[in-house]
């Protein structure tokens, strides 16, 4: 083991100021465990457009209070930078290992550089900060959350005043003022000065929530919840109980806050397995529909009962056209926004409504910052259905409008299925899939993008390639980004690594027209065979 990696562990160690991993680090110091202490200080976590995400632990590649307190300390100097030194910055967190902790000291690093800053009471759902930003006259807002990320991770959220996340050039700017932070002993950080605000906050949010729907609209859908093990159930009760609906059927064993997420492995609805317990609850309670939040509340899933009786998720694609036709419906002015790898069939809906489109890059840090945005969504679970409240995704207004399309449904003898039918005879039937490969190794992931751009392929299960994007370069419409874009003969496919996980991500979507009700069950049969056909090809060509 070099001596120079003792040393950097050693003043590392030095400056920690919490206990927890100050032993982790002493005892891999004292072991002489090389090849741990290597990864623990490869470099240090990234500060992007995410934000921070990782494993908690000790050192600089990992989540800890050294690593946030020095991120807080860039931010609390980005700002000074600009002008707002006597700023306020909000901060909230969710009910994940560190979370509190990470937030205090948040709170104090910027009252040490003599910002204020105001505490979210306690454990919130993500859009109730992104919320009080704006509320409350923010210059920033921070929140702690690692999302649905696994049980061992935690992350940093930062928004700017007007309450969306941080874009680029201010991501860059904020990382090379953390960058700057010499020492964590010159980081000021008081031991009081900061407000831990009351419920006045979350009141004025939940009053807002009723403002997604429709006055005098059906509230009849009887709901199965699941908060997933997060923060969400208490502030998703409390406003479908403002609004008027039955009170939703908890699914028991996910319904309080629990770090350790013990009845899943991976925290996020989409994941195999998430739902099951959420299932089993509704084949005794029998609902109109299944609603579900990931931990921080931000994202919202639904299932529905098949024809076959089988209860399944609607895939976010789904989701994100019904509530774009409800709200065409409530007769809703402004642009539906997007990103692109989410289904082509909400522009489609736009038109056919004389409504404004838009596509943005990955993420609500994009969507948010579409003029006149009404409406935006990502396939990936998150809907924005008050943009001038929450500049992000919101998974309890989202959850809302849901039960609003359900009850509405209800009362016409209709169901959501009769509606994607609907959709599917007025535009084509739109099937979309993911190919997501999770790795340890992140070179597999940019061995693969460099295969694809060496030798991209020239046709996926037998359609033609007729266009290909490197979105490195960008686009008329979209800044740079590392991803490639695929049109085929009604076909569409993106590839790009996740931008918080280590996962390859590709996007699939065909287009299968529709001329009648009885070629419905034919149309997604053959949109199932294309999609499986363009999986298994499209992994050979990337070499996964």
């Amino acid at each position: 083991m070099t001596q120079d990696l003792i040393a950097r562990a050693q003043a590392w160690l030095a400056e920690d100021p919490d206990s927890e991993t100050r032993e982790e680090l002493a005892k891999l110091i004292e072991s002489a465990d090389a090849a741990e202490l290597a990864v623990r200080f490869a470099g240090t976590l990234q500060f992007g457009t995410a934000g921070l995400r990782g494993e908690l632990g000790a050192g600089p590649m990992r989540m800890n209070r050294s690593v946030v307190i020095r991120a807080a300390a860039g931010l609390a100097a980005y700002l000074k930078a600009q002008g707002q030194g006597d700023g306020l910055v909000v901060i909230g967190y969710d009910a994940r290992y560190k979370s509190a902790d990470f937030a205090r000291d948040t709170a104090a690093v910027m009252v040490g550089a003599g910002l204020r800053a105001a505490l979210l009471p306690r454990p919130l759902p993500t859009p109730v900060l992104a919320y009080a930003i704006r509320h409350l006259g923010a210059v920033a807002g921070v929140e702690v959350t690692a999302s649905h990320n696994p049980p061992r991770d935690n992350g940093y959220k930062v928004y700017l005043g007007d309450g969306s996340q941080i874009v680029p050039p201010a991501d860059a700017e904020i990382a090379a003022a953390i960058d700057a932070v010499a020492s964590l002993h010159d980081v000021p950080r008081p031991e009081s000065g900061w407000e831990v605000l009351g419920d006045e906050v979350l009141d004025a949010y939940l009053a807002r929530t009723d403002t997604v729907l429709t006055p005098g609209s059906p509230r009849t859908a009887n709901v199965v919840y699941t908060a997933m093990h997060g923060v969400g159930k208490d502030v998703l009760l409390a406003a479908f109980a403002r609004a008027g609906f039955p009170e939703p059927v908890l699914v028991a064993e996910q319904a309080e806050p629990d770090p350790a997420f013990p009845t899943v492995a991976f925290p996020n609805p989409e994941e195999p397995g998430a739902m099951d317990l959420a299932f089993a609850t509704a084949r005794r309670a029998n609902p109109d529909i299944i609603i579900a939040n990931d931990p921080d509340a931000d994202r919202c899933a639904a299932a529905v009962k098949d024809r076959d009786g089988q209860w399944r998720m609607l895939r976010g694609d789904e989701v994100g056209a019904l509530l774009a036709a409800h709200l065409v419906t409530k007769g809703v002015t402004g642009v539906f926004a997007e990103s692109i790898v989410s289904s082509s069939l909400l522009g489609r809906i736009a038109a056919a409504a004389g409504l404004g489109y838009e596509e943005t890059l990955t993420g609500f840090k994009w969507i948010a910052r579409v003029d006149g945005l009404r409406y935006g969504y990502e396939e990936a679970l998150g809907y924005c259905v008050d943009p001038e409240g929450v500049r992000d995704k919101d998974g309890i207004t989202a959850a809302l409008v849901v039960a609003e399309l359900a009850s509405v449904l209800k009362e016409q003898g209709r169901t959501v299925l009769d509606l994607l039918d609907d959709l599917a005879l007025a535009h084509g039937l739109h099937a979309t899939d993911q190919l997501s490969v999770r790795v340890e190794d992140l070179t597999i992931i940019s061995d693969a993008m460099a295969r694809l751009r060496e030798q991209p392929p020239v046709s996926l299960a037998g359609l033609a390639v007729t266009k290909a994007e490197d979105l490195t370069e960008g686009t008329e419409h979209l800044p740079p980004t590392d991803g490639l874009r695929y049109y085929l003969e009604g076909a569409r496919v993106i590839v790009r690594p996740s931008g918080t996980e280590p996962k390859l991500k590709c996007y699939l979507e065909v287009v299968v027209p529709v001329a009648s009700a009885a070629g419905l069950d034919a149309a997604r049969a053959r949109g199932a065979e294309l999609l499986a056909g363009i999986k298994k090809d499209l992994a050979a060509a990337a070499g996964i």
